[in-house]
């Protein structure tokens, strides 16, 4: 019952980032549907990518099936992936969200001497606001000073309490596909006067478009992980439900049983007498 609770709040907190982040959309569309000429450095892919970070969202606590579980397959998977494109070289760095994934990383990433766990403090699988903001700023400077060459986002997506989805998105650089899927929210083609200039205004509205992500993605890790959590309870009810009819009907037959052998003694003791 209080992760069904918290697993509502979670929702509620999504339905609140959809109004900003279409905003923010709305205004990139507008933007690149102009023909002013925009560009920012967060769009930009460098030409070599030699180390890679991934952001790996799990849970603090337990009691949650396999969440956890099914996350760290599915970032094994992306590791398989990146090393298939971008060479067996590559170097990973892992910035893990949860305790409970931080232990699970911890054990590969001593044996694979390719993969880095550096978890960054300050932010858990519960953090919002400004935590997230900072974070959010930490990995755009990471990826601006040549540190990061592709910054990746492992995540549950929230669909519903009983079906949530594995998703690995791009995080940095922003795609064009993201970009291109953006510039149609102008569908009039009306013209538009930007002050101060264009150039600016998208270099302020790219990295609130990324805040607005991140945001989602604590979003989405939250909601996902209490709606686990509800599952997991329930299972977990029914098995101690089915077992204790198990043992309850076991109980019965021996009763039966003793009940039984006691009154053929009764039985025997007289026919003797």
């Amino acid at each position: 019952m209080i992760s069904s609770a918290k697993m509502h709040k979670a929702e509620g907190v999504l339905r609140r980032l959809l109004p900003f982040r279409e905003c923010v959309q709305t205004i990139i569309g507008n933007l690149l549907s102009s023909d002013a000429a925009v560009s920012s450095a967060l769009t930009q892919a460098p030409v070599a990518v030699n180390r890679v970070g991934i952001v790996v969202f799990g849970s603090d606590d337990g009691l949650c099936g396999a969440y956890n579980v099914n996350i760290f397959k599915g970032m094994l998977d992306t590791i398989a992936g990146l090393r298939k494109e971008l060479g067996e070289g590559l170097e990973i760095e892992i910035i893990t969200v949860g305790k409970k994934m931080y232990k699970a990383v911890e054990k590969i990433s001593i044996s694979d001497s390719k993969i880095e766990l550096k978890p960054y403090s300050g932010i858990d699988s519960k953090s919002e606001g400004d935590s997230v903001k900072e974070f959010a700023q930490y990995l755009e400077h990471r990826f601006l000073t040549g540190d990061l060459g592709r910054v990746l986002l492992q995540y549950m997506h929230f669909h519903s309490a009983g079906k949530q989805r594995l998703k690995s998105d791009t995080y940095l650089p922003v795609s064009q596909e993201v970009l291109s899927s953006t510039s149609g929210k102008n569908k009039g083609g009306r013209p538009y006067l930007f002050e101060p200039d264009a150039a600016t205004i998208f270099a302020t509205v790219l990295p609130m478009y990324l805040l607005s992500v991140l945001q989602e993605a604590f979003a989405q890790n939250r909601a996902s992980e209490q709606a686990a959590r509800v599952m997991a309870m329930q299972s977990a009810n029914d098995n101690a439900q089915k077992l204790l009819e198990q043992l309850q009907l076991e109980y019965n037959k021996l009763r039966q049983q003793s009940i039984t052998t006691e009154l053929l003694d009764i039985v025997g003791g007289q026919i003797r007498d």
